[in-house]
């Protein structure tokens, strides 16, 4: 197997607040290939968060290992991460195509160029003619689309996305699932996705990483060999419903 993209080894954070420790990763541990759509799912606070944050840079382990890139290819968080949450966080006096535009800026990218691609980006998520229009003029879905072409605009290697479209209705995040699959097709960038949704987790992921109850510890790391492109029809197959039980089993809940 090719040299991991990313590699968590062991990796433990604590949390220190006046004179109380909060350990919110005990040990984790998994890998992740170039390209691939990492689902990452457990319980409310068992540090999904935190190991997103330690990727983007915002915070390092206090122990354990974590790689990204190589000596080749140097991994710079500042540069090569985009971000999606669960809120869009548009800014709302900025009209979508500057909205977009921002982490372009930001990093002093060439203009003329950043324009083109954030177009470009407007039109693969599926929002062609929206540029001139203001974040309240926008649908939830839309705005999260938008947000997801905001982190593609600098070309990172890396998107981290956390819970992003648990604020949606069912129906559109379902519509929102499949368009992330697309994009995902279209950009090749390696993804990790974090979720509460267990149906979600499966259909989107090329793996699922499981973690358990705070602090984290690994529970599983599987991978999910459904054919693609997927569609909402393979919900209904016999295969999706092993894994979904999976990890019902997995984190205690069947």
């Amino acid at each position: 197997m090719a040299q991991p993209f990313i590699r968590l080894a062991g990796v433990r954070k604590t949390y220190r607040r006046a004179r109380t420790e909060h350990l919110a990763i005990s040990e984790a541990s998994f890998d992740v290939q170039v390209g691939e759509l990492v689902s990452l799912v457990g319980p409310s606070g068992c540090g999904k968060t935190t190991i997103l944050r330690m990727l983007a840079g915002l915070t390092a382990p206090d122990s354990g290992t974590l790689i990204i890139g190589n000596a080749a290819e140097p991994f710079d968080p500042a540069r090569d991460v985009g971000m999606v949450f669960q809120q869009a966080l548009l800014l709302k006096w900025r009209r979508v195509l500057a909205n977009v535009l921002l982490p372009a800026e930001i990093l002093g990218l060439p203009a003329a160029a950043s324009r083109e691609r954030a177009r470009d980006l407007l039109d693969m998520v599926g929002l062609a003619g929206c540029e001139d229009k203001y974040p309240y003029e926008l649908s939830g879905g839309m705005q999260q689309r938008a947000a997801i072409a905001r982190a593609l605009i600098h070309d990172p290697k890396l998107i981290l996305m956390d819970e992003p479209f648990a604020a949606l209705d069912a129906l559109t995040r379902e519509k929102m699932n499949l368009e992330l699959l697309r994009i995902w097709r279209e950009s090749r960038k390696t993804i990790l996705f974090v979720t509460h949704g267990i149906q979600e987790a499966v259909f989107l992921a090329t793996r699922v990483v499981v973690l358990t109850s705070g602090p984290a510890r690994m529970a599983d790391n599987f991978e999910v060999a459904l054919p693609h492109p997927r569609t909402l029809e393979m919900k209904t197959h016999e295969a999706f419903g092993e894994y979904v039980r999976r990890l019902y089993r997995l984190l205690g809940m069947a």
